[in-house]
């Protein structure tokens, strides 16, 4: 009996934040629980053409049209927080409608080899209960502890190993971007090295909501770490952060895929183009 072909890809996106009035929504109306509906507004309506577009051409190119799984890095509601009133609903029944409605198709597409990660508790409850019940609802592979949503991965691809997790350090300055990448790198290494384990070969993180990636030599040919991107426009926090307030909001995902020989990352970033200046 032939062995089924292995997955050399791994699709990545994080920070979905549905539910926002920012977020990712379908380009559908949404019925909500009071019987009303939600029409996403026009820069939702320009971010779920790149999603269909990441999905539909992209991601079948990067991963040479074969097999794939899907890690969804956290975040994939938005929640109830931080004051904020920016969300489509309150009531979370919505927000995880929403996140099933995009979420479902995607789960179909890699034939159920989903994998979810819990995010920041703000925004998807204490302990990630909100993204544990989507994830369960939307058939993710559970870890050994039966959990659908996990606080980190680790995950065997090709000839490498993937770790992931959804935060990551921060920073109010891009000349220091990089830092936080670097030192996660760094730590993985002596971690391992610590207790003799094998090292990760490639690390993910989101949180963030931008993209970087770090390299540094070595056997496999690199060791990689990066941020992903998000799915969500800017919202009126981000114009508290130095740094963020004057960049543009980064939107899409990336794949690590195991090649002929090392193992490489590939990204699709977009941005909407920044408001017009006004004429005086």
């Amino acid at each position: 009996m032939a062995k089924p072909n292995p997955i050399n890809n791994l699709v990545v996106v994080s920070d979905l934040h549905c539910g926002c009035r920012l977020g990712l929504h379908p380009n559908v109306l949404t019925p909500l629980d009071d019987g009303g509906h939600y029409s996403p507004s026009k820069l939702q309506r320009i971010v779920w053409s790149w999603w269909c577009e990441f999905w539909d051409r992209w991601v079948p190119e990067a991963c040479h049209s074969e097999p794939y799984a899907v890690l969804v890095l956290g975040d994939t509601i938005d929640g109830v927080h931080h004051g904020s009133t920016s969300q489509v609903s309150h009531n979370l029944e919505d927000q995880a409608e929403i996140a099933h409605l995009v979420l479902r198709p995607v789960a179909d597409r890699c034939d159920g080899r989903l994998y979810m990660i819990r995010g920041t508790q703000a925004h998807v409850g204490p302990s990630g209960v909100e993204e544990e019940r989507l994830a369960k609802r939307l058939g993710a592979v559970p870890d050994e502890d039966g959990r659908h949503a996990r606080w980190e991965a680790w995950i065997e691809l090709g000839r490498g190993l993937v770790h992931a997790t959804h935060h990551i350090g921060t920073t109010g300055s891009q000349a220091y971007e990089s830092t936080a990448v670097m030192r996660e790198l760094a730590e993985a290494y002596t971690e391992a090295g610590r207790w003799r384990q094998r090292p990760p070969d490639v690390l993910v993180r989101g949180h963030r909501h931008r993209h970087i990636e770090v390299r540094v030599p070595t056997s496999l040919g690199y060791g990689i770490a990066f941020t992903c991107p998000a799915w969500q426009l800017k919202t009126p926090y981000s114009f508290r952060i130095p740094g963020a307030r004057q960049s543009l909001p980064q939107i899409g995902g990336s794949v690590i895929r195991q090649g002929d020989s090392d193992l490489y990352t590939r990204h699709w970033v977009r941005s909407p183009q920044r408001p017009k200046a006004v004429k005086l």
